[in-house]
């Protein structure tokens, strides 16, 4: 890959982070501040999650990224760690996803049950056991199913060799075969492929009460499709940036490394972490109440900014009175003593 192109690669890795350190870290104050008792919904609990998660893609994962593809020689579990980090947090996406698919099946399916079911506290263990499923899934490397022994051997020739560690590299430590087995099949494409029988579930139940219910029954049915279909987008844009890098990741396990091109690669996998950034932006338009809280937000920022603005008028203006103010103080100074001199007089 040529070097303009690596610098290209960097640049639009760094702005994708700060696009999703900005967006999600929004996400997550228009959730947890700006709309009055949500985390008590358990859907926005779960967007809570997806956009930590997000959140993490731009704090660890890109910068993960970028690190693990030949810039530093780390040893071999080190790299392999570092590695696995990116894995937990695709993980931890698929996952939320997953739950909040279930939770509006089960709003919709079973509303008499849904809030025992659904309860504060079972939502946030939902949370927990995501968070905990996908660490252990991401790290399954760790636990022997990984390049470890052919890099260590190669690490140990290099020693012998007084040269330095080789570089580390994600598909230097991470197996293809587990990459496209385990991690593609099993811990992607399945939950993906519940996950839309689940809404074509729901999008089919919804259309056939819209068709029999009456004009209040309606408005309240439009609005959860409305949601339905915001949720769906978000599923479908996750499965539209992930899937092209595992197909690649197919094609270097059955047809060998130059199958896929670097810069092909490259491209493949900003469009995964570019998923992180999107997202903030498809609940704003498609999300009336976290569009209203960004709204509110922004009227909060825009109005703590004018304050700022005024108070810096009002000390520029009294500094600029300052010497005038000054000047009277140093004539009422003369004056004294001279009145002082005549009463002695």
């Amino acid at each position: 890959m040529a070097e303009w192109s690596w610098i290209a690669y960097t640049v639009l890795e760094v702005l994708i982070a700060v696009a999703c350190c900005l967006g999600n870290v929004l996400v997550v104050c228009a959730v947890c501040v700006g709309i009055r008792d949500s985390l008590r919904e358990p859907t926005f609990c779960f967007l809570v999650s997806l956009a930590v998660a997000d959140l993490l893609v731009g704090v660890a994962a890109v910068p993960l990224a970028v690190l693990v593809d030949g810039w530093v020689n780390l040893t071999p579990d080190l790299c392999l760690l570092l590695s696995c980090v990116v894995l937990v947090l695709t993980q931890a996406s698929v996952l939320s996803l997953l739950a909040i698919a279930v939770d509006r099946y089960l709003r919709l399916h079973t509303p008499l049950r849904y809030k025992a079911l659904a309860s504060q506290t079972r939502t946030w263990l939902a949370v927990s056991v995501c968070w905990i499923l996908s660490c252990l899934l991401g790290l399954t490397p760790l636990f022997g199913w990984n390049n470890h022994s052919s890099l260590a051997s190669d690490s140990t020739n290099a020693s012998s060799s007084l040269i330095t560690s080789p570089p580390c590299t994600f598909l230097s430590v991470i197996s293809l075969p587990f990459m496209v087995y385990f991690n593609f099949l099993g811990c992607v494409m399945a939950p993906l492929v519940v996950m839309t029988l689940l809404y074509a579930r729901i999008f089919w139940s919804l259309q056939g009460r819209l068709k029999e219910s009456g004009p209040q029954a309606q408005a309240s049915l439009l609005r959860e499709r409305r949601l339905a279909c915001s949720l769906a987008l978000v599923l479908i844009l996750f499965a539209g940036c992930w899937i092209p890098l595992h197909l690649m990741n197919c094609l270097l396990l059955f047809h060998g490394p130059h199958a896929v091109t670097r810069g092909t690669l490259y491209a493949g996998i900003l469009l995964s972490h570019a998923n992180s950034a999107v997202n903030p932006v498809i609940y704003a338009y498609r999300i009336p109440k976290i569009q209203l809280a960004y709204s509110q937000i922004w009227r909060h920022c825009t109005m703590k900014l004018n304050c700022c603005h005024r108070d810096k008028q009002v000390q520029q203006s009294i500094k600029a009175a300052m010497p005038v103010t000054q000047r009277h103080m140093d004539h009422a100074s003369q004056d004294t003593p001279t009145e002082h001199r005549m009463f002695e007089v």
